[in-house]
């Protein structure tokens, strides 16, 4: 591959190839990389660590109030919620609604959800635990993260795969298996449409009668002396259940994917608790769920040498950065003991993201159930990846196990 080959636009790249062979040619070659694009104006590709924290640290000169991802980026802002969605707001508005629900994410409070947590995740492995087959993402790795921020944000339980289609249409517009033949802009806008009816409802309810559920959260909530508007609330819930299903979902199945790959990386887990929570690191920065996060110059800036100019495009591309050789030793080799690990798999800055040690509980508590109760888990089928070059996700994975008997929760 050439540099003049690489074009991070092509999603056969992230869907059938290996976008890593590119990212390492731009990091080697041309670290900040000015991509052309066939329609409209280019973007300035950051595949650099260093770089990538530069760009996270500084939301005075690279806004994330005009998109963050390729993929919707000429969207009019009032419809993806600009200024509105806690993801797509700039310092200091930014902080003010992070307040708002960050008391419900502190290490404390998710901790006190383990039981919860692994409550939810033997009732998963039960209703497969018998079969000896499943697709490891459908049946396992999306039900937990689905089923927590449902919980959290007062969800019944049967609204439960509604969440969880509805989010594989707005994250996962532009795959065939999810837009079924409409533009990525039909599907997505479609299915936010859905969403918000959905929590128009929820949201009416809640400010009758709070709860202790996110949501009522929201309601209650003030931003700069003021409660925040239905549609300010909409387009957080929106936020909330999105980024609360994706991430962990392919950090789950990912990470047994990598496991599978490399056996004696495997090994290392087994009968071996202390060595996970490297795992889990190792996990975020192998798969690095979100693969790019776009942001815009607001100023003219300078980023190695180059000029930024006032409303450029500047593309940080989270899973180049987290295999930068200059900062991971063996960047390319998978290792659950490895440390120091301190990936971009959450971002980085006023946006890291929210959920993170929730992520981190639903990812340990599963994939030690998985580990303890299919211990010969394998592959018995290709796994198959979602048509997308913003979240770095698998659809299917089709497993194969020894078939056990339920477990009741203790």
């Amino acid at each position: 591959m050439k540099l003049n080959e690489i074009n991070l636009l092509d999603l056969d790249l992230f869907v059938n190839g290996d976008p890593h062979q590119a990212f390492t040619l731009l990091r080697r070659e041309a670290p900040l990389y000015w991509h052309e694009r066939q329609h409209g104006r280019g973007f300035w590709a950051v595949t650099r660590y260093h770089d990538a924290l530069r760009v996270y640290h500084d939301p005075q000169t690279y806004s994330s109030e005009h998109g963050i991802s390729l993929t919707f980026d000429n969207v009019m802002p009032e419809q993806v919620g600009s200024g509105m969605m806690m993801i797509l707001t700039d310092p200091p508005r930014h902080n003010r609604i992070r307040r708002v629900i960050s008391p419900r994410f502190t290490p404390r409070t998710i901790a006190a959800h383990e039981p919860e947590i692994r409550r939810i995740c033997d009732e998963i492995l039960n209703t497969v635990i018998e079969r000896g087959e499943c697709d490891f993402v459908v049946d396992v790795a999306a039900k937990v993260p689905t089923a927590a921020i449902c919980e959290m944000l007062g969800i019944p339980a049967e609204y439960r795969d509604l969440m969880y289609s509805l989010g594989n249409a707005a994250i996962g517009a532009q795959d065939p298996e999810y837009n079924q033949g409409r533009s990525p802009m039909e599907t997505g806008r479609n299915a936010q449409a859905e969403f918000f009816g959905y929590f128009a409802k929820l949201i009416d309810e809640r400010r009758k009668h709070p709860g202790k559920d996110l949501i009522s959260a929201l309601t209650v909530g003030e931003v700069e002396g003021a409660k925040l508007t239905d549609l300010e609330i909409l387009f957080n819930t929106f936020l909330l259940i999105i980024a609360g299903q994706e991430t962990t979902r392919n950090a789950i199945s990912g990470g047994m994917l990598a496991l599978i790959n490399h056996p004696s990386e495997r090994a290392k887990l087994t009968g071996n608790a202390g060595v996970m929570p490297t795992a889990i690191e190792e996990f975020l920065r192998w798969t690095t769920p979100v693969t790019h996060i776009l942001r815009t110059a607001r100023k003219d800036g300078e980023i190695r040498g180059e000029t930024i100019r006032e409303g450029d495009k500047v593309v940080v591309w989270n899973a180049s950065a987290n295999r930068d050789e200059e900062v991971f030793p063996a960047a390319n080799q998978f290792d659950v003991t490895r440390t120091p690990n301190d990936h971009l798999a959450f971002g980085h800055g006023e946006h890291f993201c929210i959920g993170a040690h929730l992520a981190r509980l639903e990812m340990r508590v599963m994939i030690e159930q998985v580990m303890r109760r299919m211990p010969d888990l394998e592959l018995a089928g290709q796994p198959e990846r979602l048509r997308s070059n913003f979240v770095a996700g698998i659809k299917h994975m089709p497993v194969r196990f020894t078939p056990s008997a339920m477990e009741a929760h203790a």
